[in-house]
């Protein structure tokens, strides 16, 4: 659609219907004039429109972003400083990590709008200095035995287990939920994690007129032209057709653009860096010039290019991947074009940094644009606002429920297998088969599962703990309270791990922004958000915020995820989530409660959509985290795993499947309606085995804290409040082989 008006308007006036075009408000065209002091040109006005989309401005955002916990004694940079988070490990070294979405791209083009997701926070991790050493993924699709949801998962997981494969970095973890309300707009969050060491950090700052700017990797096509502003708008029938050209990733480029990006800042030349991701050269040309306060004079005609005769406007906001934009010392150059021409890839000098804080841009000789950089980016010219917000009128039916109106389940073993079976619940052994989880990393939880992935800092004896979490339907139910409970499940699988959570990157997926209703589930997500991050100690490093993810009906679910990285100061104090061995004693450390609230078992059962969020107190949740810390310090478990989806009885379940063992178990409060007791999601619980002879050390230690003891393990069988419910290996084949089973009909291409 962009290319198609900009043909039309290069000949026309320029006027409020042409910012219109380019999903510019009449106010914003009214503000660019009065900034620039003149009418802008048509390539002017495509900047702004890709520079003040939300997508790149965080325009709709960032007043209620610079409300989160930002600061802490570990971290190296400020939050948003810089491409990603950085903090401190010890021993000189940095844990790099982002979240981002590529949600819009994903929904019309699977394949690469997924790998190019992956592509690009990979981009953000090493154009730092880091080596990436492992990526996770946090997605949402529609109902699985819809066509389109499993044409969308096979591409999507097609295209991020390509990517990471082929790049060399292993996916060790995520999430996946199938909803409905995710049918027209699903979700793909990509995740990375690097190390660093201290002091080897290049900033995305340009600095020193006179020095050159340089265009390094990928040559410059027009895939992904106007793709910022197509994240900020509603997918819709038509999107197909509006899409501009998705971007196509090339992994085994990147390999290259990596290993020739540490080595040209290891020689010391690299002054500043930056990926080309979301507006391309408009956008780290504005970001890094403005951030060093300087401005550059751009040659457009010296990018290396694969399509003859682009426009100005096309090479500034195309997308193409595996581009970079640096600058270096002046008198360097011949460094960087040695290391880049050994690599194999396009590197030009194409202008170089001034000191008069402008951005000009020439074709040919000819300037095309000239616009302060301070006016484009975030921080600076770009509008931000406070939108309306109000409570959603649909908290009503949640406030109306009540629970005594569903009756209690009169055969438990029946729920139990369907809730097995749910393909949020269930297995994503599918999915998680077309990943490499080990290529170029030593993962420590490929063979020995844990709540969260585990991976070794090569050369010490640390390892990272690194999650991705969210409840959506919590969210829904009530986005503070959800909220909280997503960053507590973040912390609570990083403890159940033997780690101490650090921080968190997030990925915050709301609805239109304009609609108060949305609005206030984005408000009270990050409140929710603050308040949690605040009592576990993990500032908010950084993220991103996808807006405008609907569908027909209204939006998807509020789903702000979370993406926890923390540290095992020894890989030795590992946790897994596993029994041992029968006759090993197990308990619950938290307090069971008559709670059916937003449970998978009162949604997919019941069918019922609207109820409370479960049960959730931060301070209890935060005396558990230590409590279980202190019994992974001390020595005297030998599993722990959290209680989440489908409640007691599908944790018990996932700790026996690893090495086929049962359990039997009594509900120790008949008070408790037994439906919620097995299946209900009231937070703050964790499942944990112990020796026998360990027992009464580990109740000594939890004397003062909930804690209830369930029964024992088996050699296979399982045995529920007395009765019998046939061997472990029969419910892991139905865990394993739901996902399958829905997908026997995909055939690759």
């Amino acid at each position: 659609m962009l290319r198609n008006f900009a043909v039309s308007q290069m000949i026309m006036e320029i006027t409020a219907e042409t910012a219109e075009q380019l999903r510019l408000t009449p106010e914003e065209f009214d503000l660019i004039r009065k900034k620039l002091g003149r009418m802008p040109n048509f390539t002017e006005l495509c900047a702004f429109s890709a520079m003040w989309s939300e997508h790149c401005s965080y325009k709709n955002s960032i007043r209620w972003l610079k409300t989160l916990p930002r600061d802490g004694e570990k971290m190296l940079v400020k939050a948003g400083e810089e491409n990603a988070g950085l903090m401190d490990i010890g021993d000189g070294l940095g844990v790099v990590f982002k979240i981002e979405s590529h949600n819009h791209p994903s929904a019309i083009e699977p394949f690469q709008g997924a790998a190019t997701g992956v592509g690009g926070i990979h981009r953000d991790i090493f154009t730092m200095g880091a080596r990436p050493i492992a990526s996770l993924n946090s997605l949402r699709f529609g109902k699985l035995s819809e066509t389109k949801t499993q044409h969308l998962l096979a591409g999507v997981v097609h295209g991020i287990g390509h990517y990471g494969n082929c790049f060399g970095v292993p996916t060790v973890g995520g999430e996946i939920y199938f909803d409905e309300c995710y049918h027209t707009n699903p979700l793909v969050n990509a995740m990375s994690v690097g190390i660093v060491k201290k002091g080897q950090t290049v900033s995305a700052t340009a600095l020193g007129p006179g020095n050159p700017v340089f265009f390094v990797g990928s040559a410059t096509g027009k895939d992904g032209i106007g793709g910022a502003s197509f994240a900020s708008a509603n997918i819709t029938a038509e999107s197909a057709e509006e899409l501009p050209a998705v971007q196509v990733g090339d992994p085994f480029q990147e390999k290259k653009l990596l290993e020739a990006c540490l080595e040209v800042i290891a020689t010391g030349v690299v002054v500043g860096m930056q990926d080309m991701g979301a507006a391309g050269i408009i956008c780290s040309t504005a970001e890094m010039s403005a951030k060093g306060e300087v401005g550059m004079r751009i040659h457009l005609d010296k990018v290396p290019t694969r399509q003859a005769g682009m426009k100005a406007w096309e090479l500034l906001l195309s997308e193409s991947q595996e581009r970079m934009l640096m600058v270096v010392e002046k008198g360097k150059e011949k460094e960087v074009l040695d290391i880049f021409e050994k690599w194999d890839l396009p590197c030009a000098n194409i202008g170089e940094v001034t000191d008069d804080r402008l951005l000009s841009f020439f074709l040919n000789g000819r300037m095309e644009a000239c616009i302060p950089a301070d006016e484009l980016v975030l921080g600076g010219g770009a509008p931000q606002y406070t939108r309306e917000y109000i409570e959603p009128a649909y908290f009503s039916k949640i406030r109306s429920f009540d629970p005594d109106s569903i009756p209690a389940a009169g055969n438990l073993l029946a729920v139990a297998e369907l809730l097995i079976g749910l393909p949020s619940i269930s297995s994503k052994r599918w999915i998680s088969m077309q990943y490499d989880s080990t290529v170029g990393a030593a993962n420590c939880s490929t063979n020995e599962p844990s709540d969260a992935a585990i991976v070794l800092v090569k050369g010490t004896s640390k390892a990272i703990a690194m999650t991705t979490d969210c409840n959506s339907r919590y969210v829904f139910a009530d986005p503070y309270k959800g909220t909280m409970i997503a960053v507590a499940e973040a912390a609570r699988n990083i403890v159940c791990s033997g780690g101490t959570p650090l921080g968190v990157t997030n990925c915050l997926n709301f609805g239109n922004p304009y609609q108060p209703e949305v609005y206030y589930q984005f408000v009270h997500a990050v409140q929710g958000m603050g308040a949690a991050c605040l009592k576990f100690d993990t500032p908010v490093t950084g993220g991103n915020v996808s807006f405008y993810n609907q569908h027909a009906e209204g939006s998807v679910y509020p789903t702000p995820t979370i993406g926890m990285v923390g540290l095992l100061a020894q890989v030795s104090e590992k946790m897994t989530l596993f029994f041992k061995r029968p006759g090993d004693v197990i308990l619950l450390v938290g307090k069971s409660r008559s709670d059916i609230n937003s449970s998978s078992y009162l949604y997919a059962i019941h069918g019922v959509e609207y109820s409370p969020a479960p049960h959730f107190d931060l301070e209890e949740e935060y005396r558990l985290q230590e409590k279980i810390t202190l019994c992974i310090k001390k020595e005297l478990i030998e599993s722990a795993h959290d209680v989440a989806e489908g409640g007691l009885f599908i944790a018990l379940a996932e700790c026996g499947f690893h090495r086929e063992l049962g359990f039997a178990v009594s509900a120790a409060d008949k008070n408790i309606r037994h439906d919620a007791y097995w299946f209900g999601e009231s937070q703050s619980r964790v499942v944990v085995s112990v020796r026998k002879e360990k027992l009464s050390s580990l109740k000594k230690l939890l004397d003062d804290f909930p804690h209830e003891e369930l029964g024992f393990v088996t050699s296979s069988g399982l045995l529920i409040d007395g009765e019998e419910w046939g061997p472990i290996r029969q419910w892991k084949n139905i865990y394993d082989t739901a996902i399958e089973k829905e997908m026997e009909s995909i055939v690759e291409a």
